[in-house]
């Protein structure tokens, strides 16, 4: 998966999955496809689905305690910051197991494991917007991966990013 802009190497990363058919092939990746110089993260699911994820909304949708929170406290994502350029630049991603995908920002942020699951029901396609909103309400929204989705739903205001993840 790695491929480093720095080596002079292209700026791609694909995977390819054997197609499974499952009865979880819904959530099981076929193909996956990282486009830096593009900014998106593409999937082609073993049920024949395709997403894609620009990366700005993809770094909104980070997993990790800092970013969601934990213990019942608000995490770095729900201040709603305005991102800077470095943190929604992915620099990497890896595989994790045969579940999750975890990417690398440029601004050193890489402790958000990205399971398929939720990369699934966040799919940002017209059909499975209109599928969450059906579910979970007029927004497109839906908590069904134990996520909710902080990205602001108009131009935020500025605000500092100092204390940003790392």
């Amino acid at each position: 998966m790695r491929d480093r802009a720095e080596s002079g190497t292209p700026a791609r990363v694909s995977y390819t999955h054997p197609v499974s058919d499952a009865p979880t092939a819904d959530r099981t990746p076929a193909r996956i496809h990282a486009d830096r110089a593009a900014g998106t993260l593409a999937i082609d699911w073993a049920d024949g689905h395709h997403t894609e994820f620009g990366t700005i909304a993809l770094r909104w949708l980070c997993p990790c305690a800092f970013c969601r929170g934990e213990a019942g406290l608000p995490g770095w994502l729900d201040s709603r910051p305005t991102l800077t350029p470095d943190q929604t630049r992915l620099v990497d991603i890896q595989l994790v197991g045969q579940y999750a995908l975890a990417p690398t920002w440029g601004d050193g942020h890489h402790t958000g494991y990205y399971t398929f699951a939720l990369l699934r029901d966040r799919c940002p396609c017209p059909v499975c917007a209109k599928r969450r909103a059906a579910e979970g309400g007029a927004d497109g929204t839906s908590d069904r991966s134990g996520h909710e989705y902080h990205a602001p739903t108009d131009k935020p205001t500025e605000r500092t990013t100092e204390g940003s993840p790392r």
